[in-house]
């Protein structure tokens, strides 16, 4: 494309036309991504190719389905979102707390940590048939993402502050990384150009920031209000992160490149999960309702809806009769929110036009659910960080 690109069309309209294409090119070589991961094509929007329904040829044949993995009642059971009613269910490992798609997108991953046990695993399940797979034997895999090239896995170990690298296919163990002043390691998400990711700690009150290139600890953030980060998520236009707060009750909005705060949102009780609208416009965040890890049922769980453009809450969705929404991702065409109910073994699917919910019974303690088929030409991991 580059040799057409100064050649022909330079030898057909001359000067003006090649100077034209450089500049085309320049621009599509605006952000610098690390080696072998797939280039941003428009830097103002790194999910411009995760929008309405733009699907990867991979995912042609896969079932429209919703992922729920039941924390206590160790199984996966499964929506079909069209009718909104559960199609199946099975057995998985000890502890399944979120469904993983692959960066391939060819492999759905539960994570079964064990809590507090050594019997952790990782169970796969095939997208095109919605059954699961052997589940191979992983230590205390809370969560997963996968670096941005797609060569490793990366497994949260929570309990030891560690990330462990593994073979993305066979998750054969490759390396670790100590994060030793990130107790409760957990949710992730990564600069526009894959040279970093910000981890938050949720028993620590802080994140920390991980060099990709040379895999290693390049500092600390002690957030202004000592609580509880949960889910994190990078604006747009790559330049602010985006962290959930259970105990503060809002999010925080941190400059990735300099790594300080910069303000704080005020959301709901119990501010958790984040998704961005397929458009790229809003970022929809769950309030669990609860700042307990192990709240009631019933609470006065919400979604608050936040404005990229202007960095404010534009909008709140409650729950009639009470909740509490966790984690979950917005379908293909943007016309669904779902979360797991995490308190009140439901799960919800939020109309993103109304805000009006659907309510689906599910197991016990249901948590990272995964929507899939999922727009998008690779994944980062958790339920579904599309690029």
């Amino acid at each position: 494309m580059k040799f057409d690109c100064f050649g022909r069309l330079a030898l057909r309209a001359g000067v003006v036309l090649a100077g034209l294409c450089v500049t085309a090119v320049a621009t599509a070589q605006t952000v610098q991504t690390v080696p072998g991961m797939p280039p941003v094509t428009n830097p103002s929007n790194m999910y411009s190719n995760a929008g309405y329904n733009m699907f990867s040829p991979v995912v042609k044949g896969d079932l429209p389905r919703i992922y729920v993995p039941n924390l206590r009642s160790n199984d996966v059971y499964v929506i079909d979102p069209s009718t909104f009613t559960v199609v199946d269910k099975f057995p998985v490992g000890r502890s399944p707390q979120h469904v993983v798609p692959s960066w391939d997108l060819k492999t759905l991953w539960v994570t079964n940590n064990a809590e507090g046990r050594n019997d952790g695993s990782l169970t796969p399940i095939d997208p095109k048939t919605g059954k699961p797979g052997k589940a191979d034997p992983v230590d205390d895999p809370y969560n997963m993402y996968f670096t941005p090239d797609g060569k490793e896995a990366i497994v949260v170990a929570e309990a030891f502050a560690r990330l462990d690298f593994r073979d993305p296919h066979t998750m054969a163990l490759k390396s670790r990384l100590q994060a030793p002043e990130c107790k409760g390691i957990n949710h992730a998400d990564f600069s526009i150009d894959g040279k970093y990711a910000i981890f938050t700690c949720e028993f620590g009150g802080k994140l920390v920031k991980i060099d990709m290139v040379n895999r290693k600890v390049l500092g600390y953030l002690q957030l202004s209000k000592r609580g509880m980060p949960q889910d994190i998520r990078v604006s747009p236009d790559g330049k602010v992160f985006y962290v959930a707060d259970m105990m503060a009750d809002g999010v925080y909005l941190i400059d990735g490149d300099s790594f300080k705060q910069i303000g704080f949102l005020k959301t709901g009780i119990g501010t958790h999960g984040m998704y961005p609208s397929r458009d790229a416009t809003k970022l929809y965040v769950a309030n669990r309702g609860s700042n307990k890890v192990h709240g009631p049922p019933h609470g006065p769980g919400s979604v608050s809806v936040i404005d990229f453009a202007t960095r404010k809450v534009v909008a709140n969705w409650p729950i009639p009769g009470g909740g509490s929404p966790d984690m979950g991702n917005v379908t293909a065409d943007g016309k669904w929110l779902w979360l797991s109910g995490r308190f009140d073994d439901v799960v919800y699917a939020f109309d993103t036009a109304t805000g009006k919910v659907k309510i689906i019974k599910v197991g016990m303690e249901p948590h990272g659910l995964a929507v899939w088929p999922q727009p998008g030409r690779f994944s980062l991991g958790h339920t579904g960080i599309m690029r």
